[in-house]
């Protein structure tokens, strides 16, 4: 029940900051997302800041969910591995991908009930929390990139770039 409660009061929150993106990227357009991202950015730093460094992808991962939540961030995502690969992480000449399935994603289901498309400032917040805290915890630039966002659950590509 208490789960329930939080799960209402934290998607009120989200639905007022789903009329707030709706109106900052009307007002002010594609600058919204750049402003997001930079507040996730800066968000991941924050949530992240002294969780141990680690080279491990997977081991970066749990780090991340475990700083989800312990912030009472209701954002639920797993490594996906289609039939033909052979291993969860794989390696390209851009860095270390991982494709990443949100089932349960806060920020999907407060567009939805406000109304609100997918892919705009606040999944851009979203890629800027991951890309802010795996450079904390891995030292490295990462992206992440929408593939397929549905109504069940969106399909995410995670690359973490090679060291410089």
């Amino acid at each position: 029940m208490e789960t329930t409660n939080q799960r209402r009061a934290l998607q009120d929150a989200m639905v007022f900051l789903g009329a707030i993106a709706s109106g900052t990227e009307q007002a002010i357009g594609e600058s919204a997302n750049n402003i997001s991202y930079l507040a996730g950015v800066n968000l991941g730093k924050k949530l992240s800041d002294g969780v141990a460094r680690t080279d491990d992808i997977q081991q970066a991962l749990d780090s991340t969910r475990e700083v989800l939540e312990k912030n009472d961030y209701l954002w639920l995502f797993e490594p996906f591995k289609t039939h033909d690969q052979e291993s969860v992480v794989q390696e390209s000449e851009e860095g270390t991908q991982v494709m990443l399935v949100f089932r349960d994603c806060m920020i999907r289901q407060s567009l939805f009930r406000f109304g609100h498309i997918q892919k705009g400032s606040l999944c851009n917040m979203m890629y800027g929390f991951f890309a802010g805290a795996l450079q904390n915890i891995m030292g490295r630039e990462s992206s992440l990139e929408i593939v397929h966002a549905g109504e069940n659950a969106c399909y995410k590509k995670l690359t973490v770039r090679r060291a410089p």
